[in-house]
């Protein structure tokens, strides 16, 4: 087990995909010989080549067309977007073409395309750059999509992504780049989509997350713990498919949830989560289920106000002591 930055377990994680499988290839702006704007493409160009790691123009509907078609004729494209919040101008390729073409073709056609890029806050890029998209590719029949949080998730995440024959949207929160963790150096470890994970196990509330807000969460419960709140935390991984029985079982054991997620509060995905435990659970609660989101605002440049717009530790705090 190495310990190593999520970055590079997503860069790892794309070096043993190609040298795993001739038909991999990368596609996206600046990927290349800029080596993407994270750095997660760097050095890939210089060892693959130009056939197996594209460049492109600032065309994100060809970019997701081109590798829509690429996957339906049998090679395994991964994308990457810039930011994902650039994903909006290839809905109609992701959502109308990508995502429906297997069931349109009776079976006949597969689409194992990958589509993968930061999404979420980063530090001052502004309402453009900015969004959480993964709630709404969550509402799309057709595709998968995964929001890891730790880098031995985005590495095992990664692979089924890959080899999986559905389209996945693959969103990676640009805070976590830098976050260290242990991977495993297993070549063929993979992570089935589908399966959230107990990121910390306790008795009185559970706390349910995806992605950066993870981390937010177990701040949080290191606080409570101060107060003798014994805080459970349930890392959600893939938003499509969803693991419902590891938040039931969650909530059935404390009997109080709070869902947090980055994304606008209203209509995010948290609050599909949190509508599910309503209903399946509704005898199982204590209290209402309570939902911390972003504010419902274009991101401001500003970095305190920026701030103010990301739901954070003391946001948790506030929701988790509203239902004591």
């Amino acid at each position: 087990m190495a310990v190593i930055t999520y970055r590079d377990a997503v860069r790892n994680t794309l070096i043993e995909e190609l040298d795993r499988d001739k038909d991999v290839f990368l596609i996206g702006e600046d990927i290349g010989r800029y080596q993407g704007t994270f750095r997660v493409t760097a050095g890939l160009f210089d060892k693959y080549g130009s056939e197996r790691v594209l460049d492109t123009p600032i065309t994100e509907p060809g970019i997701v067309g081109i590798a829509t078609g690429a996957a339906m004729t049998g090679l395994r494209p991964v994308v990457e977007m810039m930011t994902m919040s650039f994903s909006i101008l290839a809905l109609d390729q992701i959502i109308n073409h990508a995502a429906k073409i297997h069931y349109m073709t009776g079976g006949q056609a597969k689409v194992p395309l990958v589509i993968r890029g930061p999404g979420g806050a980063a530090n001052q890029l502004s309402a453009q750059h900015s969004h959480s998209m993964e709630g709404w590719y969550a509402h799309v029949p057709g595709l998968k999509v995964v929001a890891p949080s730790t880098p031995v998730c985005a590495k095992g995440l990664l692979k089924s992504a890959i080899r999986d024959d559905n389209p996945v949207i693959f969103t990676e929160n640009p805070g976590l780049y830098g976050i260290k963790g242990e991977v495993n150096d297993d070549p063929d470890f993979t992570i089935p989509f589908g399966k959230a994970r107990i990121a910390k196990e306790g008795k009185d509330i559970s706390l349910i997350a995806y992605s950066r807000m993870v981390h937010v969460c177990l701040a949080a419960a290191e606080e409570l713990a101060k107060n003798g709140i014994d805080v459970e935390v349930v890392d959600v991984r893939c938003l499509l498919p969803l693991d419902t029985e590891t938040i039931y079982n969650s909530v059935r054991k404390t009997h109080r949830a709070v869902v947090v997620y980055e994304d606008w509060r209203s209509g995010g995905f948290g609050a599909e989560i949190a509508a599910r435990i309503g209903e399946e659970c509704f005898d199982d609660l204590d209290a209402p289920v309570g939902r911390v989101g972003g504010l419902n605002v274009p991101m401001p440049y500003t970095r305190n106000l920026e701030l103010e717009c990301i739901p954070n530790e003391k946001d948790v705090l506030a929701a988790v002591q509203k239902m004591r």
